[in-house]
């Protein structure tokens, strides 16, 4: 009986709900497409640092989306001790861009960079489930901080691929790219709109098809490069030498785990409180688990450390397609794509203004849902709202002001240059300091501690009658006549 019980529960989940095949694999191009320029970026911006040529960068890229399509797999699917088993995407962290391209240019070159990820990542692995038992320490007021956070982090992305996606081009920010960009913004609202549910589950990958259709008619979106280069292609093992292991890299690529930890542990919360799901301190220890055995094994094949992306989670939240094989598919997805560089050439040719567009949906609905968990906490005498407010603010402070800590140490600007991890690091601790730390707390603990909401007596109450209402400062009573109102001296 209790064996029945375990699997009709299993069963219930959201997460295992099992769609048609069809749909599965649209659904899974969409989250494809979605966190497509992200997944390029970084081995574009590392392979530029260490100065490889267009086709070292497209072996670098390749090793990325094939990395990332087995990490998803692995992450949905599960295996024992290994998968949380929600829709995540996985794909290389832009946590530590910054510090691979430091490790580069100081002279490591990537053998370095991906010696150092192999160690930390296997110190990751270790330490994960520490990370695992906090999450008694991840109350509403801390996830719906850092899931807002996550949400407002990522607009910036959105205006920068609406802008055209290369702040040094002559024709940023032109009117075609912003029209573009709007144009597919509105189509995913009409789309939305539609009384058709398969339709509108697929409003993002169709925007981005009619975007890119009209971008080509407008002679913005370039296939000209699709038929360069190999069609198929498998990864190398060590194709860029066997990596080295120095002290100071591996240190700095420690902090950058440390990172990844905390910002794939949001991730895992926020994608479970967009989807209604129970997710408790195993889950998370497989989900990271996970994240830094893939990360482990990714320079193997020319890749970097993985982790959640922010931006998928936003889809699931705007489609509510809820379903792991769904992700599962992309994952397949991105395996083929990184077996077959023609494809990924396919999918590289959308214009950013495109994704620029819809991404304006997706990032704003990972805020809106921070901001309905945030609806559930209770701000009554205590310091729930300056939680909130410190988490928010510094995760906004490398947002609004970049560079803001150049003059810091580098294990500082690591972890707060990242608006997330700023954000989660502060919630964590005020949370502790103020909800758990008793000692020291008086019973008003400051004059940002929320107010009681208002009351009146119960008399009061009973002395009003049926149609009675309260407009302008006067009680004005059903016959529209003004009723007095006896003011105390006390």
């Amino acid at each position: 009986m209790k064996r029945t019980e375990r699997t009709a529960e299993r069963v219930a989940r959201p997460e295992d709900e099992r769609l048609p095949i069809g749909m599965t694999f649209a659904y899974g191009l969409q989250h494809v497409l979605t966190m497509y320029g992200g997944i390029i970026a970084p081995p574009l911006i590392i392979g530029s640092a260490a100065g490889l040529d267009q086709a070292e960068i497209g072996v670098l890229i390749a090793a990325c989306l094939f990395v990332g399509g087995l990490a998803t797999i692995l992450q949905t699917v599960g295996v024992k001790w290994f998968g949380s088993q929600l829709p995540l995407v996985q794909g290389v962290s832009f946590s530590g861009v910054a510090t691979m391209g430091a490790i580069v240019t100081s002279g490591g070159g990537l053998p370095a960079v991906f010696g150092s990820v192999i160690v930390a990542s296997l110190i990751g692995l270790l330490i994960a489930p520490v990370f695992a038992t906090v999450i008694r320490f991840f109350p509403p007021v801390v996830t719906g901080s850092v899931i807002t956070t996550i949400g407002l982090t990522l607009i910036p992305v959105a205006a920068m691929w609406a802008q055209g996606g290369n702040p040094s081009a002559d024709d940023y920010g032109s009117p075609a790219f912003l029209g573009l960009a709007g144009l597919t913004f509105v189509v995913v609202l009409v789309l939305s709109k539609i009384g058709v549910g398969a339709i509108s589950r697929l409003s993002i990958l169709l925007s981005i098809v009619v975007g890119t259709i009209v971008a080509a008619a407008l002679g913005i979106a370039d296939f000209s490069s699709v038929g360069d280069g190999p069609i198929f292609a498998l990864p190398t093992p060590f194709a860029f030498g066997l990596p080295t292991f120095e002290i100071a890299a591996i240190i700095s690529m420690l902090i950058v785990i440390l990172v990844t930890l905390t910002e794939t542990t949001a991730d895992i919360l926020a994608v479970g409180e967009i989807i209604g799901t129970k997710v408790d301190s195993k889950r998370i220890a497989a989900g990271l688990r996970a994240d830094m055995l893939s990360s482990a094994v990714s320079p193997i094949f020319g890749s970097f450390t993985q982790s959640a992306f922010a931006q998928n989670v936003g889809l699931v939240a705007i489609t509510g397609v809820k379903s792991r094989f769904v992700v599962t598919a992309g994952g397949v997805v991105l395996v083929i794509l990184g077996l077959l560089p023609v494809l990924g050439r396919v999918v590289a040719a959308v214009p950013p203004p495109v994704l620029g567009g819809a991404g304006i949906v997706l990032f704003g609905s990972v805020a809106a849902s921070g901001i309905r968990t945030l609806a559930k906490v209770d701000y009554r005498g205590n310091m729930n709202l300056v939680i909130v407010a410190s988490a928010i603010g510094f995760g906004m402070l490398p947002i609004a002001a970049p560079g803001i800590y150049h003059g810091m140490p580098e294990w500082f600007r690591i972890i707060f240059d990242s608006g997330i991890s700023s954000a989660a690091v502060v919630a964590i601790l005020l949370n502790l300091l103020f909800n758990h730390l008793k000692f020291g707390t008086p019973r008003r603990p400051s004059v940002f501690a929320a107010a009681p909401t208002r009351s009146i007596r119960v008399e009061q109450l009973d002395a009003l009658e049926e149609g009675d209402a309260y407009v302008g400062g006067k009680l004005i009573d059903a016959d529209g006549n003004e009723v007095a109102v006896e003011r105390s001296d006390h």
